[in-house]
């Protein structure tokens, strides 16, 4: 997988978008959507952090849904490993390894939004590197300002193999406001999915 800078460099810049930027874009959407990444680490914490792009984030069976909501208005693209390929309609097959939409509205325009595929049914999350790992779909997600956010242990649990300087700091930030559940939960969840994680004797 190749890193933000790289990916830059290559298919071109980021425009910088907010959670509220999200929920203009998704008004009248009818499927289930939220926000992951750096900006739910942050709306959680209180403590600003740079960020490379915005990450709403939906279940992989919705995509079909989702492009049809953006039809006329921004392009879909699946990224899969390093690659990327449009989707030119709704119905186009999604890629086994695309775990990515990245939207924008033509190609000589910014990227907008980075769209985190999560393996959910409307009942049941499961964590894409180890079906042992599951939630009951509300679980996941808070609410802040009327816009759902992934909640900061699963985003942890995200974030916890690639182990960068900004998935630390997230993790610093974060490991102390954790309810005594949800540490507990994040423990147990990285040894199963991770073990010898260095977060677990911090945890």
């Amino acid at each position: 997988m190749i890193d933000h800078d790289e990916a830059v460099r290559l298919y071109g810049p980021w425009r910088a978008r907010s959670p509220q930027d999200a929920a203009e874009l998704l008004e009248g959407y009818t499927g289930r959507w939220w926000i992951a990444g750096g900006w739910a680490i942050e709306v959680f914490t209180g403590v600003p952090r740079p960020h490379g792009d915005l990450d709403p984030s939906i279940p992989r069976a919705d995509v079909a849904a989702l492009k049809r909501h953006l039809t006329g208005r921004l392009d879909v693209w699946q990224a899969a490993k390093g690659a990327l390929r449009p989707m030119l309609t709704p119905t186009d097959p999604l890629m086994e390894s695309c775990g990515n939409l990245w939207l924008r509205p033509d190609g000589a325009s910014p990227w907008e939004y980075d769209v985190i595929l999560m393996d959910a049914s409307s009942t049941t999350w499961t964590y894409k590197r180890d079906a042992r790992i599951t939630l009951p779909f509300d679980d996941i997600l808070w609410v802040r300002d009327g816009i759902s956010y992934l909640r900061p242990e699963i985003q942890l649990l995200h974030k916890a193999p690639g182990l960068r300087a900004k998935d630390q700091a997230d993790f610093d930030a974060c490991r102390d406001l954790l309810e005594p559940e949800r540490r507990a939960w994040l423990r147990s969840a990285l040894a199963i999915a991770h073990p010898g994680h260095p977060w677990l004797s911090t945890l």
